[in-house]
């Protein structure tokens, strides 16, 4: 873990190279991508805007003593990224290091911390300080895996234009409180 600790970047990097791709994509993926970049960019900034640490939560992590890292695996281009990366690194901003994993840079991170077989992010790895995997998070919190469910369970009743519509209204609503809280019950 320690090898990818030391290959992640700092979230000012994160946003950066999300910039960079949207401006000059290097491949056909990126050049596909245009448009969830630009959610994702958009949605950053709505969510480093809106994000406020909730106090509550500041002391529960201060009593855990937790003296571990936090690594995420993500991409900018993720609604659930988007959402909630913002979010997490403001909450341990000064507290514990943060640093982010690029998924599509190199698989084999994300292959070791697969969702139903899937490599779904954003996916947090809590590290001890020794680079040891305490726990690991995501791809998004509870309520939103329970949308994701209902929309999987019966796609003509709630159909995905909805379903990710309803997404997006919880976060822009939820701001990350409920993912940092799912996080410190794993810390």
């Amino acid at each position: 873990m320690k090898n990818y600790w030391e290959q992640g970047i700092s979230f000012e990097e994160y946003v950066k190279t999300g910039r960079q791709r949207l401006e000059n994509p290097a491949s056909q993926q990126e050049a596909d991508y245009k448009q969830y970049y630009e959610l994702g960019l958009q949605r950053i900034d709505r969510t480093l805007k809106k994000y406020v640490p909730d106090e509550n939560q500041l002391k529960e992590l201060e009593a855990k003593n937790f003296e571990g890292k936090i690594l995420i695996i993500s991409e900018v281009w993720c609604g659930d990224a988007s959402a909630t990366v913002p979010a997490l690194v403001k909450f341990f901003e000064g507290r514990n290091e943060v640093r982010i994993f690029l998924r599509d840079h190199d698989k084999s991170l994300i292959n070791q911390f697969l969702t139903n077989g899937t490599e779904s992010i954003p996916k947090v790895i809590i590290l001890d300080k020794d680079f040891q995997v305490k726990n690991s998070w995501g791809p998004r919190p509870k309520f939103g895996t329970e949308l994701l469910m209902k929309y999987k369970a019966d796609p003509v009743a709630y159909p995905k234009d909805l379903f990710y519509n309803d997404l997006q209204i919880y976060y822009a609503k939820n701001r990350g409180k409920d993912a940092v809280q799912e996080i410190l019950e794993l810390l």
